[in-house]
């Protein structure tokens, strides 16, 4: 029988039982193995891990963990102190785009709505959600972290908070994307792009007061859905106002 030791950094405690958590864990295993599923098989998703060390060598994920190995994984958090010379990281995306879990509904929303691609449906599989994000090249965000263990999935990310409204920021610090932000720009019920319409051209679909009241319109590319600024539109400014102010610290 032989035995690694391990210990995670950071937020990798997020996804360890308590007697796990910040502690040396001692794994005794018997057969070969490579790290990256030694480290899975201890709750720990491979898209959230940045960097290995192994007695004080950086290795990849290929690594074939031996009898007596010291083993620290680290968060990409870690890079504030620490330069690796070796990450499991993939390379970033050159376009953000994200595919999201059952789980968050309500986040796909406000990310479309701060003008991020964002494909959702509440009955895509584990399987499909996966396929879509290495296919695509999407960030899968999830709310289960045995989806993220997927081989497939290369660029993800286990959303922590419940709250819709901390779910965003959370995102938005991940991925440093407050400087991407450009509302109004998607369709908040299926992604497609929005485009100025001719008003006498939709008319007939407006609400009586909405004709006499509104001459600026805008229409999904996809799905036709009109858009524009009546009392929704407030609400809405006020949640991207709240976003916006909340990287400033206000």
């Amino acid at each position: 029988m032989a035995i690694a030791h391990f210990y995670f950094h950071g937020e990798l405690n997020h996804f360890l039982p308590r007697h796990h958590k910040q502690v040396k864990i001692s794994h005794f295993f018997e057969e070969r193995a490579s790290i990256k599923d030694m480290i899975e098989s201890l709750g720990v998703p491979h898209p959230e891990v940045d960097f290995i060390n192994v007695n004080g060598e950086y290795v990849n994920f290929s690594y074939i963990v031996s009898d007596g190995n010291t083993i620290n994984v680290y968060p990409i958090s870690a890079r504030s102190t620490i330069i690796p010379s070796i990450s499991v990281m993939p390379e970033p995306l050159s376009i953000i785009r994200f595919v999201l879990d059952i789980h968050l509904g309500k986040l796909a929303t406000s990310l479309r709505l701060l003008g991020f691609d964002t494909l959702y449906r509440n009955d895509y599989e584990d399987e499909k959600l996966a396929q879509i994000s290495y296919s695509q090249g999407r960030i899968l965000l999830t709310r289960d972290k045995g989806l993220l263990m997927r081989s497939l999935v290369t660029h993800g990310y286990y959303v922590r908070n419940t709250n819709p409204q901390q779910q965003i920021l959370e995102v938005l610090q991940r991925y440093d994307l407050f400087k991407l932000i450009s509302p109004f720009k998607r369709c908040l019920r299926c992604n497609g792009l929005l485009e100025p319409v001719d008003k006498q051209s939709i008319v007939d679909k407006l609400p009586e007061t909405v004709r006499s009241q509104v001459d600026v319109f805008q229409r999904c590319q996809d799905c036709d859905r009109i858009y524009w600024k009546g009392s929704h539109y407030e609400r809405l400014q006020q949640f991207i106002d709240g976003v916006l102010n909340s990287q400033r610290g206000e």
